[in-house]
């Protein structure tokens, strides 16, 4: 078929969205809507019954993820648009559900055109993206591309102690194995940013070449506590002062190596966290990102290297890796269609990396995708404030439509 220059409806879409946003509203207008909890179990049936409307059919899988397919013509692997429906506590209104919607928006659009594709549309709502109940994140996902272990998954508990199983039975979204992801033309994940980049350049679309690659190490150090009046300066072994030494040997190597590396000392611990004790243990993690695995590695060197820097005040450091991820490139091909269709749509554009995670990084690895990404006002994510203009919605749902039109006139 020739490709049709069509746009969807923006005012439907912001409608739709509002909609969602009822299923877990929070006073401050943000969104509580844990994976498998009764507002999911709510916003899952709602987005159920306008796929049905619209002639879909709908499949869930062992994990819980549904797969919403408009028919095609011809009988080859679907076009995947989706991402995730659950949201953390007190999260916003756009992260993850924006790319379910937008599937949705994109199958109304070929409908009421009368258009019948020749490669099926399917939708899809990743189950348990944010690992905000049940941890990891990403789960579902995760065992679909062989990363976690399915019957791990569903033993995972809850702060209340229900498991994953319980919880997907309870809400009536255990389905079948069989109807698991298996192949696909393309997956076309839309998402807000979720960082300030796009609004600090006064851009709408982000064509996403990769997930970063990261390391998360924990470090801890060992000194002796004495009582803080009698114990002289010379003769301690303050596990602080030397981690204090050591975050600011971090600093200054890290910061130095490469201006896109991102890292974060997001948790510490001071034992025994009595004010007269000189401190006798200091644990904190140390996490770092990049799209190139060789500064990632450098990074992972220097860190296991802390033991030697020579500053740490006669206490014992221990470095221990928590967790890592490589680097995961999106379809070349993918990323040059959706930059194709944001100048042809004469949206103000860039290629970027996400230093986040999204369900896309690990289906990559059973299918060819694609990210995109829209702004997030602030930067703002995972909280009330969470904010994107219609506009840019409106614009991001235009360039994933257009990414598929193209894709069907191949």
């Amino acid at each position: 078929m020739q490709k049709q220059k069509l746009l969807i409806n923006g005012e439907r879409l912001k409608k739709e969205l509002e909609r969602f946003a009822e299923f877990g509203k929070t006073e401050n207008n943000g969104v509580t809507r844990l994976a498998l909890s009764e507002e999911d179990r709510r916003a899952r049936d709602y987005f159920r019954s306008c796929c049905e409307e619209l002639g879909m059919s709908v499949k869930v899988d062992d994990m819980g993820c549904m797969y919403a397919t408009l028919e095609g013509t011809e009988n080859k692997p679907p076009i995947l648009i989706g991402s995730h429906l659950d949201s953390v506590k007190k999260g916003g209104r756009f992260d993850g559900v924006l790319g379910v919607v937008a599937g949705l928006e994109v199958v109304r659009t070929l409908v009421e055109n009368n258009i019948k594709p020749k490669i099926p549309i399917t939708v899809v709502n990743f189950t348990n993206e944010e690992g905000a109940r049940f941890e990891p994140s990403m789960m579902a996902s995760g065992v679909l591309a062989g990363k976690f272990d399915k019957s791990v998954m569903l033993k995972k508990k809850d702060a209340s102690g229900t498991t994953f199983e319980e919880a997907l039975k309870a809400i009536g979204y255990a389905g079948e194995e069989e109807n698991r992801l298996k192949e696909a033309t393309a997956l076309i994940e839309m998402h807000i940013e979720q960082g300030p980049i796009l609004e600090a350049e006064g851009l709408s679309i982000g064509v996403v070449e990769c997930v970063v690659g990261m390391a998360c190490y924990e470090i801890e150090v060992t000194g002796e506590s004495d009582h803080a009046g009698t114990t002289p300066m010379h003769m301690r072994k303050d596990a602080l002062f030397a981690a204090n030494n050591l975050i600011n040997e971090i600093r200054k190597r890290l910061g130095s190596l490469d201006k896109e590396l991102v890292y974060t000392i997001g948790r510490v611990n001071v034992y025994p966290s009595i004010h007269t004790v000189i401190p006798n243990k200091v644990v904190f993690t140390l996490e770092a990102r990049h799209k190139d695995m060789e500064i990632v590695n450098t990074v992972k060197d220097f860190i296991q290297g802390l033991p030697n820097l020579g500053v740490n005040e006669g206490c014992e450091v221990k470095t221990t890796k928590l967790w890592e991820r490589d680097t995961v490139w999106f379809k070349p091909e993918l990323c040059d269609l959706v930059e194709q269709s944001a100048q042809s749509l004469g949206y103000s554009h860039r290629r970027m990396v996400s230093g986040a995670g999204h369900d896309a990084q690990f289906i990559a690895s059973l299918v060819p995708s694609v990210m995109l990404f829209v702004p997030s006002i602030n930067g703002k994510s995972h909280c009330e404030e969470e904010l994107t203009t219609w506009e840019d919605c409106e614009k991001g749902v235009n360039v994933v439509l257009d990414t598929v039109l193209s894709l069907l006139s191949k």
